[in-house]
């Protein structure tokens, strides 16, 4: 028997309260994937933020500065 199939007849035999709850959580596994597949693009959107630093540390000192801020 399909999936599909065995979800819609176990879906029949719930009471309409616990049929909610199971929209519900198919909503919450599908707004769970779209927020995976979107959080895997990286961007650089924090490029040049510490430009304003770049004379007073080097490359090497703003590693161990943003470590200490974490």
């Amino acid at each position: 028997m399909k999936q599909r199939q065995i979800v819609k007849e176990r879906l029949e035999e719930l009471p309409e309260d616990l049929k909610k709850e199971v929209l519900d959580f198919i909503d919450f596994l599908l707004e769970k994937r779209v927020k995976r597949v979107k959080k895997k693009r990286f961007t650089f959107d924090w490029e040049g933020s510490l430009s304003e630093l770049k004379d007073k540390y080097t490359s090497v000192e703003l590693q161990h500065k943003a470590m200490e801020w974490r």
